[in-house]
């Protein structure tokens, strides 16, 4: 189920609210009674880069759940899996080769989920 993300202009305050796509409201009633509500679309936007979120019950594919794991990794982390599953190709010996020929190096990237 989708959540949306409001800011209510009385009393200062976010609210995430979840519901179907067809159930959608515009300005939904804050805590405080107040209708003066926007939708925050910065933080919709922000903390899941545009896209809905799903629950562990929606997800349908494996790349449903990589995503989401994706998302819930720190940079740190992230570059710690790059380095984890490309580190083979630095170590890789040049006598692996045939006879006169050898690698040649790339430059070192970031992730491109970064």
């Amino acid at each position: 189920m989708p959540t949306y993300s409001y800011y209510c202009n009385k009393c200062n305050s976010y609210f995430e609210l979840f519901f179907y796509i067809k159930d959608y409201i515009s300005n939904p009633i804050c805590e405080c009674g107040s209708k003066n509500t926007e939708r925050d679309y910065i933080q919709d936007v922000s903390s899941i880069m545009g896209s809905v979120k799903k629950s562990d019950s929606e997800l349908k594919t494996i790349g449903d759940l990589a995503n989401r794991n994706r998302d819930r990794m720190s940079e740190d982390q992230a570059e710690a899996l790059h380095i984890k599953h490309n580190s083979y190709k630095e170590t890789a010996s040049e006598k692996e080769l045939p006879k006169g020929m050898s690698r040649i190096k790339k430059p070192k990237q970031k992730p491109k989920w970064t």
